[in-house]
């Protein structure tokens, strides 16, 4: 008589009904059904397996870029932060885990005399998210450097891709569907470690003199429209320093949305609203939210 196979032992962090406004940069959001910390990707393959086909899945990093609803998210979310956050250098290429953080990628890749990742210094977010959407700031973006990335499905099989296995484009990445990042390998080149560490310090200097960095965001809101600016429009629109609720149009920068203190999701979803239709009222142009909406309203 065979022995009944065992089901594999988790060594991540699992949790119930875990509350993320702890993890979005907006400060809000409601519960998660299931919270899921991976051990490393070995662990998350295991833990995925033993999910049913239909579980809704949600990948978070630092939780920016992301609007969760008051409701809560109604399935899985595996958190990354701190997890599959390895570095490493070899020759003119940087290896980093979809956890790790876009500034520590572009800090090590300067102290190893590799120059081209600055840019990744104004993203505030993970290297997952970074894949997922192509983000860029300063005129740099992700997937200019990508040579090949690791992914990972819902059965828990990982594959290496190659960049022509995805459409790239502005803030828009698709690729085959049901996986998600894992890793990625970038190119860059050798180049002056102390010009792109000054780079890197003016960048951050810049983003801290035009945007709010000190104050609950979701990053971006809106994506520029072809050949204009988000920002321009809104602050042309009269809306910088616009109210619903606790959030707030940023009177810094017209393309930022503020937790003032006592935002809700509920607040920032209707600001993100009626910025969009107020800018298309007096321009015609309908701006395209750069920020994911995920759950249940309350």
């Amino acid at each position: 008589m065979m022995a009944a196979r065992e089901t594999p032992i988790l060594r991540g962090e699992l949790r119930h009904d875990e509350p993320l406004a702890r993890y979005t940069s907006w400060k809000v959001g409601g519960p998660a059904r299931q919270f899921y910390r991976p051990a490393d990707a070995e662990d998350l393959a295991v833990f995925l397996q033993q999910l049913s086909a239909d579980e809704p899945l949600l990948w978070l990093g630092l939780g920016s870029n992301l609007l969760v609803r008051d409701g809560g998210f109604p399935g899985t979310v595996i958190a990354l932060q701190g997890r599959l956050a390895e570095i490493e250098v070899a020759g003119e290429e940087i290896h980093c885990g979809a956890g790790a953080s876009c500034a520590k990628v572009a800090r090590s890749a300067a102290r190893a005399g590799l120059t081209g990742a600055a840019f990744l210094a104004g993203i505030p977010g993970t290297m997952g998210g970074a894949l997922a959407m192509n983000a860029g700031a300063f005129g740099g973006e992700t997937w200019a450097h990508v040579v090949e990335v690791q992914t990972i499905d819902r059965r828990g099989r990982i594959r290496r891709r190659l960049p022509q296995d995805f459409q790239v484009a502005y803030r828009q990445v698709q690729g085959p569907p049901g996986e998600w990042f894992l890793s990625a390998r970038l190119q860059l080149r050798r180049g002056d470690v102390e010009a792109e560490q000054a780079r890197i310090r003016a960048l951050l200097e810049r983003r801290a003199a035009t945007q709010p960095t000190g104050l609950p965001s979701g990053g971006s809101t809106f994506r520029n429209p072809p050949g204009d600016h988000a920002a321009r429009l809104i602050e042309a629109a009269g809306l910088k320093g616009y109210r619903i609720g606790g959030a707030e149009v940023s009177p810094k920068h017209a393309n930022f949305i503020i937790n003032t203190g006592n935002a809700t999701a509920a607040d920032i979803e209707a600001l993100i609203s009626h910025v969009q239709a107020e800018v298309e009222r007096r321009f015609g142009v309908r701006l395209a939210p750069e920020v994911h909406k995920v759950g249940v309203a309350q």
